[in-house]
Order: C-alpha cells, then structure tokens, then sequence
C-alpha cells in the first residue's frame, strides 16, 4: 500500500491536484496543427496502457493528492471500453472532477452513455464553423456531426461545455468574433487558445500564432466589451471574461505571450505509459515498463515524485522555439 503521508508539492511549491490521462495515440481526424499527415504512426495496441494500468497509477496518485482528472487522446471516444472506463473513475470518491475533450466527432451517440457515468465536463475542439474549411483543416466532412453533439449537449445539459479553438492566421482567423458571438445567446464556454509549435514542425512560427491580446482586440472591436468572469476555482489556465449581457463565457489560453507556469496543478499520462511532467519539455518518466515488471504501489509513487522533481519552473518557447516538442500533440495528449 501507498504511504499516504506526503502530498504531490514540487520543488517550487506546487501543489499538484490535475493528471491529463491520454487513452490512445488515435484519431479520427488528421488536424494540419495536431497530427501532421505525412510522418504519423500509431502506436501498436500493446504498446498502450491498458485500462487496468492506468486504474492502477490513478489508485496510487489519488491518496497523494490528484484529485481532478482529464481524459484525452489522440481521440478517447474512438477507445473501446472508454465509457467504462470513466464509470471506474468516477466510482472513486477521491476523484472529484473528471473532464473529456474530444473533436466531437462521436460525441452524439455516446451522449446517453456518458450520462449514465456521471456526465463528465466536456471539452469539444472545433477550429471552424465552416463545414468547408472544417474539411481542409481536418480532413474529414464530419462537421455536421460535431455540431449535431454540440447542440445535443446542450439540450442534455453538460455544462460549462467548452469549444476549443486555435487561430491560425490565415486559416481561421476571420473566424474570431463569429466564435466569440456563440456566447451572446447560448452558456458555452468558448476559449481561444494560442498555437503552439507541438509536433507542428515548419508549420509553426510566430507569424502565424494569433496571440491572446489580439484575439481580445478582435473581439472587442467587433462583438462587444469583455469584463472579467470567475465562477470559483478550476485547474485550467485560462483567463475568461463575458461580454455584459451574454450568457456565455470566453476564455484566453495563452501558453506562447504570457505563460501560467508558476501555477501549473498538472502531471501528464501520454498513452504509451509516460508521465511527463510538462505539455512544452520533452522530459518524460517511464511507469509503464515499471508497471508491466510487476513493481510495487511504492515504486510508482517514488516516479510520480521522480516527475515533480523534474518539472521545469517554466517552458522556453520564446528561447527556443524549435528546440524541442519532438512529439505530436496527439502522441502526448492534448
């Protein structure tokens, strides 16, 4: 059994309540700034933890402090198994707050199912309300669909429901107040987060990264006034304001112009069994060979402090903008 003495507290004080959980390297789209087309290769099934393992990490962590829990992918609806796997979760009094981001591309039919284990938050990427330029960002005409889960979980009521969307300068960057407006009428979450250069390779450069403050600015000249929003306390980083009157909230995630390093919650799960204790450093912590040579709950605490140990104080994009970030968003988890 695990020493439940010792909090997960990094070097910098730190306290670490937040694990990103990637179920599969999988996807079934092929976004231009997550999964580039031409040098993507899943990973083979035995190379993923398997459900049981990961169960295992989350009943040795949870003592420990992690308290809040985010499945992701690759795509984590496509996994077979995924909606029990939430159900086992959520069957854990000391996981208080487990979440799923998706491209929604499934999301209509599993609506039911997620209910019926406790109706995780959602968090739904979508980079266009255009279902022709949807296409050509993600190489599939599903958009109608996505939409179709977007207004059914609302009708169902998954609230917050957040949209994820990156601006791309000249690729969807007129799009900006159209998604911004979404929130006049409707309690969606819309959050605008800056492009990072993760597995991107010569498709990221500052040129094309729409910043937060321009996105604000954008936003204010052609929608309306934002103030500032709180609605208690959560583990994401984004900064959200509402414009007076609308029912929905906008959100600023801006890991490029003004990190949020120094209060970063979160550990990371890549599906290939590695804890990596920052998105921006390719540092990494193996626990699935541990797992799989049959070590002990001890041995697995001793790594996820091994991982706080080694987390960075900061990231370095702006030092080193193609200096590291050798995986793909879709292999780290996003």
């Amino acid at each position: 059994m695990v020493d439940f003495l010792m909090p997960l507290v990094d070097p910098l004080n730190r306290y670490i309540d937040y694990l990103r959980i990637s179920v599969t390297d999988r996807c079934n789209l092929n976004c231009v700034y997550c999964k580039p087309r031409e040098r993507m290769k899943a990973l083979p099934h035995r190379e993923i933890l398997q459900y049981e393992e990961i169960l295992r990490l989350v009943t040795v962590a949870a003592p420990l402090g992690i308290s809040r829990v985010r499945i992701t992918g690759g795509e984590p609806l496509i996994r077979r198994g995924i909606v029990d796997f939430i159900s086992s979760l959520a069957q854990r009094r000391d996981i208080q707050d487990i979440s799923l981001t998706t491209n929604g591309v499934l999301l209509e039919e599993k609506l039911d199912a997620l209910i019926a284990v406790g109706r995780p938050r959602l968090n739904i990427s979508l980079d266009s309300l255009n279902p022709e330029r949807f296409r050509r960002i993600t190489g599939s005409d599903s958009w109608d669909r996505v939409w179709r889960g977007i207004c059914r979980a609302e009708e169902l009521g998954f609230h917050p429901l957040k949209i994820n969307m990156v601006p791309v300068r000249g690729i969807n960057d007129d799009e900006i107040a159209d998604f911004a407006r979404l929130t006049l009428d409707r309690r969606l979450h819309v959050r605008f987060i800056e492009f990072m250069p993760i597995g991107a390779g010569d498709r990221w450069n500052t040129e094309v990264c729409v910043t937060a403050g321009q996105v604000r600015e954008i936003i204010e000249r052609e929608v309306g006034r934002l103030e500032p929003f709180t609605s208690g306390t959560g583990a994401g980083p984004s900064e959200n304001h509402q414009i007076p009157g609308a029912r929905g909230v906008i959100g600023f995630i801006s890991p490029i112009t003004k990190h949020f390093c120094a209060t970063c919650r979160r550990l990371r799960l890549t599906a290939d069994g590695k804890i990596r204790p920052c998105l921006l450093s390719d540092t990494e912590i193996d626990i699935k060979s541990p797992l799989r040579g049959g070590c002990d709950d001890k041995e697995l605490e001793r790594l996820l402090r091994l991982a706080l140990e080694v987390k960075p104080e900061r990231h370095y994009i702006n030092e080193t903008p193609a200096g590291c970030y050798q995986r793909t968003m879709s292999g780290i988890g996003g």
